[in-house]
């Protein structure tokens, strides 16, 4: 049987070493061995951007690009987006296991009765400008209440964090549905335990003048759909930003704060609206085989197709196309619609985008689906930083149980000036 090592020759010395391989990686440190004087640091990888290189051992999500598949915990992610709630979603990917009848029941009510913030953050919200962007808000009220809550610093204590978990997946719709209602000059509506979480949190973003707020059913179920599709995707920008700050052991609140400002990049939860806009520039269905000859020639950006993970149709984006019929039975088709079934036709038939292997995404049709749910494009990023809390708390939980775990320091190759002395002002030239 073949040995689980790799054997690495070094040209510079002609010295042989050998690597143990563990779950298909080395580990980086191993490659520190191999040096050309004793003085030498040792060998370090370079990688920008995390493109190879495995920063943590996980058992929250799997996915297999190549296939197109996603888990949480084992679970597809098409069955717990068919069968599923979001927060026994959110109980899965934090416990490790769906929850009996008795544990779903407790943790709903712990999560329900947690969705009022207090009053000062409020005056903190108001303290924005009119016209902020509700992620602004969102990212700067998240880090607010770790000065609410000073005993979310014991975060080695189990049964704290687990109050600060529900604090957070129950506190995150409020923080976000007041943030939309200041950029809108409305009063703040108040939770409703009555309510599911997610008709809760339309409550909260859409009621006026009524006694009691009761939500469409289509758009209720539509949203916690949405929610769960979003609740984790393994190591990326966010989770990746929310691991590293919890490595130095800082508060959760702080934590989801930062976890929150990296999904605020165009790059990460800004992705749908650039879908919008590019479907509204194309116009019509019958402009579309022209701009496809732009993307060809590199005239226009094809949006909402290709992942960095996924070389097959996302299985996320599959389920919103799906959801996409459902709701706009009750809103009215959206006439994007018809152009973005039409693009992506011709795009799964054409031999250029098959070769590049560019498939739909998770965002390619998550932005009309919230335009028809009554949406400002300001919000999309708002609806996926709720939905991948539990995610983030998860990935944060696992880090900080993680005996191997250490604060997080990558290291750097120096490419600046070697030693040099001081030049007083007058002698620079």
């Amino acid at each position: 049987m073949a040995k689980e090592t790799l054997t690495v020759t070094d040209n510079r010395t002609g010295k042989t070493y050998e690597i143990q391989i563990d779950q298909g990686a080395i580990r980086a440190t191993d490659l520190r061995q191999i040096r050309v004087s004793e003085d030498d640091v040792g060998l370090l990888s370079y990688d920008p951007a995390f493109m190879n290189t495995a920063s943590c051992k996980s058992a929250i999500t799997f996915i297999d690009g190549e296939k197109g598949i996603l888990r949480y915990r084992g679970y597809p992610i098409e069955q717990l987006a068919e069968q599923s709630t979001f927060l026994e979603t959110a109980y899965l990917v934090l416990h490790g296991e769906l929850p009996t009848g008795k544990q779903l029941e407790e943790w709903v009510y712990n999560i329900t009765h947690h969705t009022m913030i207090h009053e000062n953050i409020k005056k903190f919200v108001d303290g924005f400008h009119y016209d902020a962007h509700p992620m602004g808000i969102l990212v700067g009220t998240v880090a607010a209440l770790s000065t609410f809550y000073p005993d979310a610093k014991n975060i080695l204590d189990t049964a704290n964090r687990q109050k600060q978990i529900y604090r957070l997946i129950a506190k995150m719709p409020t923080l976000a549905a007041f943030a939309y209602r200041h950029s809108l000059g409305l009063p703040f509506a108040y939770p409703d335990n009555d309510l599911s979480y997610s008709g809760n949190f339309l409550n909260m973003l859409f009621r006026m003048t009524e006694s009691k707020y009761t939500p469409n059913r289509v758009m209720e179920k539509g949203l916690d759909v949405l929610f769960i599709l979003h609740a984790d995707h393994e190591q990326n920008c966010s989770a990746n930003a929310m691991r590293s700050v919890g490595s130095s052991h800082v508060d959760p609140y702080s934590a989801v704060a930062a976890a929150t400002a990296a999904l605020y990049g165009p790059l990460h939860g800004g992705a749908n609206e650039a879908v919008l806009r590019m479907l509204r520039e194309i116009g019509t269905k019958e402009k579309v085989p022209e701009f496809i000859k732009k993307v060809k020639t590199r005239e226009a950006l094809l949006m909402g197709f290709g992942h960095r993970i996924y070389k097959s149709y996302d299985p996320r984006a599959k389920a919103i196309k799906k959801l996409a019929y459902e709701i706009f039975e009750v809103t009215g088709t959206n006439p994007l619609l018809d152009i973005a079934i039409e693009l992506e036709r011709i795009a799964l038939e054409d031999e250029f985008f098959v070769k590049r292997r560019l498939y739909p995404n998770v965002d390619y049709y998550t932005g009309m689906v919230y335009e028809a749910m009554g949406f400002p494009v300001e919000i999309y990023p708002v609806l996926f930083a709720i939905g991948r809390t539990p995610g983030w708390i998860a990935q944060w939980q696992e880090m900080l149980l993680d005996p191997e775990q250490k604060i997080a320091r990558p290291r750097q190759l120096y490419v600046g000036s070697e030693q040099r002395d001081y030049v007083q002002i007058e002698q620079r030239r």
